[in-house]
């Protein structure tokens, strides 16, 4: 049971094109905003740590996976080019976008080959390993979701301290562009090892 634990938060909570948003979202002071968008991402998780635990790997064949990840890297660049045009205000809490919500980190979410990376050893391997079945593989389930949604909520909170210390709205948008870099950088990783290499 542990080693689904250690898995879980060891490939939930390392950098990622999710908790990248939780954390731009918390240097621009709008952690409480984005509680929709991390619950999105949470009920992502939440499907697919259940239809993989009941279905395994044979709902989703390999030969659609390098589909996916060219949906889940063109929806990484839309966020990028949002977060790149996001206009700095500090007479307007800091950004003039509108707040990601729970149907972007919903369906982030599910397009995102690293949710994949992270569901399928558990479903197909450890909660076999571990005799998890039945209504067991819900309660499971639920639990995940729960750090599914904390990976990126606690990004936001780290970057709600970083941010509440900067003064200069010229570093929120330096900070605004390097984050949108690092998703196109997470995008064209994603096209490289899941789209072109299969």
């Amino acid at each position: 049971m542990l080693e689904i634990f250690a898995y879980a938060i060891g490939i939930m909570y390392t950098p990622g094109p999710i908790n990248l948003l939780g954390l731009q979202s918390g240097i621009n002071n709008k952690t409480t905003a984005h509680l929709g968008f991390f619950s999105g991402v949470a009920t992502a998780m939440l499907i697919l740590f259940i239809l993989l635990g009941y279905v395994g790997i044979e709902l989703i064949p390999a030969k659609t996976l390098p589909v996916l990840s060219f949906a889940g890297c063109l929806y990484i660049l839309y966020i990028a080019v949002r977060i790149a045009k996001t206009q700095v205000n500090f007479n307007n809490q800091k950004t003039t976008t509108k707040s990601l919500s729970f149907s972007n980190g919903l369906w982030m979410q599910l397009l995102n080959p690293k949710a994949l990376a992270a569901t399928l050893p558990i479903t197909t391997i450890q909660f076999p390993a571990a005799d998890i079945s039945g209504m067991a593989v819900i309660v499971w389930s639920c639990i995940l979701a729960l750090l599914a949604f904390g990976a990126p909520a606690s990004y936001s909170l780290a970057g709600h301290a970083i941010g509440k210390h900067m003064t200069n709205s010229k570093y929120f948008k330096i900070i605004n562009l390097v984050m949108a870099v690092l998703l196109v950088v997470v995008a064209i990783d994603i096209a490289l090892t899941h789209v072109l290499v299969q």
